[in-house]
């Protein structure tokens, strides 16, 4: 098992470039620790005090960036889609919680006491529940409210379009397979839906429906619809 786990990694990360060869080596063997004891901390996970010593390290360096690590997988992910005939995009986001930890740039979290990261990736699953990949991801500190009780910074919920936008885009280099975006109840508005419409809906959204809309008849000679509440809404075929 360790010796297949070990291909997977050379394999998913072959293309891996963080400036330097031992820093590729480093971040391959952090991976390959971590993915076999997913539950453990670091000091776990590692098989001795040396090499534990040295993952914080790597940690620390702020030359390596975490989007670095990723986006050999990222491209990974996108080849294995191009093989399915349908691909659902899963967005939603996650608290990272590190309260009560002495860790710089951290934000609040759902009560201001807590303190961590927020964290939004895309999630590549095929209609059979197989996992693809992660494709891509935000992560942020919230900002404090200022004395209006107001936070200051990008409104969050531009993540959600900014999600659709990269779909979308991979869906326009990937023709021969279709891509549903699929989100919850936080992307119920109306800013996406304008944004995928202005985009020509090159990929599919499904989300899961946050408030009652007025449903109108197309121009078919129908009478008009009646208020429907339904727990989805998607593009029109």
């Amino acid at each position: 098992m360790a010796k297949a786990a070990k291909q997977w990694i050379e394999q998913e990360f072959a293309g891996l470039n963080l400036g330097d060869a031992r820093l590729n080596r480093r971040a391959k063997k952090l991976i390959e620790r971590l993915a076999a004891k997913p539950k453990a901390s670091i000091p776990e996970a590692c098989d001795s005090w040396s090499e534990t010593c040295a993952a914080y390290r790597f940690l620390r360096n702020t030359d390596v960036a975490w989007d670095a690590i990723l986006e050999p997988h990222w491209a990974s992910t996108q080849e294995r889609m191009r093989s399915q005939s349908v691909v659902l995009c899963i967005q939603d986001t996650t608290e990272l919680d590190f309260n009560a930890q002495d860790i710089d740039g951290l934000g609040p979290l759902n009560y201001e006491a807590r303190r961590g990261l927020y964290l939004h990736p895309t999630y590549a699953v095929t209609t059979e529940r197989e996992p693809l990949g992660v494709l891509d991801a935000w992560m942020w500190a919230r900002e404090e409210r200022g004395a209006d009780g107001v936070r200051p910074g990008q409104k969050e919920s531009t993540r959600w379009v900014e999600g659709y936008e990269r779909v979308a885009e991979m869906a326009l280099d990937m023709p021969g397979t279709r891509l549903v975006y699929v989100a919850d109840r936080e992307a119920d508005m109306v800013e996406m839906m304008r944004r995928a419409d202005e985009l020509g809906t090159p990929a599919d959204w499904l989300v899961r429906a946050k408030h009652d809309r007025c449903l109108t008849a197309r121009a078919s000679g129908c009478g008009p619809a009646p208020r429907a509440r339904s727990p989805w809404v998607r593009s029109p075929s």
